[in-house]
């Protein structure tokens, strides 16, 4: 009977109890259209299914816990395509690093509500795509679905369409242009990086990220930052401190080049 209730209390230790003893922080975190608890058993879920991903949380729960922070601030789904969590090697061990994906950006820009459609799509070698700048408004992009082989991916493109029917500018994005974005990424070189676990989708967010600097993304998700400040400064009630990571790490997204958390992440496309 000992036996079974020290292995309890090592496993309650874990990661995966710590989301469950700050539940209330992260349901306080997450926007209102999201539901705290899934999002909670999602987080649970993700950890408790990948040793690797245990493992790194448990080396500096304080990161670990962080990222999941950004994830819920962001209103994303951790473990998935919008919100990665992945293993990175930091101080000579792995720990947790939270990294966007292509599908959190498209949320975000959905839920700011100015766009009725976003369009993010790859582009292979057999595919007929054709788009003139100043004369289309969007590409035309013609797949042969039923074809043996679409070829190797050549490039990709974003836009989105407003709900007062304009289209968005639109971006494109040749090979060379990618390998530009993924040469600034820290983690292009892990094995654990989306970059070499799914090439694919890092093109389409390197990708909707441009797309991101010209159309709304979240509103709420700026009123919940302007609502983290107010609890700094006393205005609101804190919730518990959160433990603190040993090794800082970069908050930015290493796969990205810039914020996600504004308006307009560039002045110059508000102007």
């Amino acid at each position: 009977m000992s036996q079974i209730s020290n292995a309890i209390a090592t496993r309650d230790s874990g990661p995966a109890a710590q989301i469950e003893t700050y539940r209330s922080e992260y349901a306080a975190l997450v926007p209102s259209h999201v539901n705290a608890d899934q999002w909670i058993r999602l987080a649970v879920g993700a950890i408790r299914g990948n040793k690797d991903l245990e493992q790194a949380a448990a080396n500096d729960v304080g990161v670990f816990l962080r990222e999941l922070k950004t994830a819920a601030r962001l209103g994303l789904e951790p473990g998935t395509e919008q919100f990665y969590l992945t293993p990175r090697k930091k101080g000579g061990r792995k720990v947790i690093q939270g990294i966007v994906g292509y599908q959190g950006i498209v949320e975000l820009i959905y839920r700011a509500g100015a766009a009725s459609t976003v369009i993010v799509e790859s582009v292979r070698a057999n595919d007929t795509f054709r788009y003139v700048p100043g004369r289309d408004d969007r590409p035309v992009h013609e797949i042969d679905w039923f074809g043996p082989d679409r070829g190797p991916l050549v490039g990709v493109y974003a836009y989105a369409v407003m709900k007062d029917g304009a289209v968005s500018k639109v971006v494109v994005l040749n090979r060379q242009r990618v390998m530009e974005i993924k040469a600034k990424s820290d983690s292009k070189n892990s094995e654990y990086s989306p970059w070499n676990t799914n090439e694919e989708s890092m093109w389409l967010k390197s990708c909707v990220r441009q797309l991101a600097k010209w159309v709304p993304t979240s509103a709420e998700y700026m009123r919940e930052q302007l609502r983290a400040q107010a609890e700094v400064s006393g205005e609101l009630p804190a919730p518990p401190p959160m433990p603190q990571p040993v090794n800082g790490l970069d908050e930015a997204d290493p796969d990205d080049e810039g914020p996600i958390d504004a308006e307009f992440v560039d002045e110059e496309a508000g102007r």
